[in-house]
């Protein structure tokens, strides 16, 4: 892996349930791996409808029984994220629109990937979002964002070291 810091930014539409798992779930993978000092994470959403508030008391709920802490607060997209992190990771095709359509430049278009083209095991072209969903929503988003992070993981591991 290069030795640089590798900075992750994962987006939904408002911060409030899949992005945060998504980072929650991912630092924990990272630091399983002992590599926390190499990979910065952080989410934030297409819109800042819900700015400053923890994520959905539900995700927290589901996540909490498989022992991730989802404390990160809510915020929008800015332009800078297109600048300062290496990779922008969308839920859904409509988060990857709307980042391609946020982005400052073509450099920026090439940091946008969608979370389950690092899908291992699962097959789903998305990860859907659970919040006007029950139980097995949340339980669902959990399961594709395991099976992606570790993924992810896997993948920026393996970039060579230039």
């Amino acid at each position: 892996m290069k030795q640089e810091k590798i900075r992750l930014l994962f987006v939904c539409l408002g911060n409030i349930c899949r992005s945060p798992s998504a980072e929650a779930i991912m630092k924990k993978v990272v630091k399983d791996a002992g590599l926390e000092h190499l990979i910065e994470i952080d989410s934030a959403g297409i819109l800042g409808y819900h700015e400053g508030e923890l994520p959905d008391s539900r995700m927290r709920t589901h996540g909490a029984r498989r022992g991730y802490v989802l404390d990160s607060r809510s915020r929008p997209v800015k332009t800078s994220d297109f600048y300062d992190f290496d990779m922008l990771i969308g839920m859904d095709d409509r988060n990857i629109d709307d980042l391609k359509r946020k982005a400052p430049d073509l450099e920026s278009v090439a940091k946008i990937h969608k979370m389950t083209d690092f899908l291992h095991s699962k097959l789903h072209d998305h990860v859907p979002d659970p919040y006007y969903g029950g139980a097995a929503g949340f339980e669902l988003v959990l399961d594709l964002l395991e099976d992606a992070c570790q993924g992810l993981l896997d993948t920026i591991s393996s970039v060579p070291d230039n």
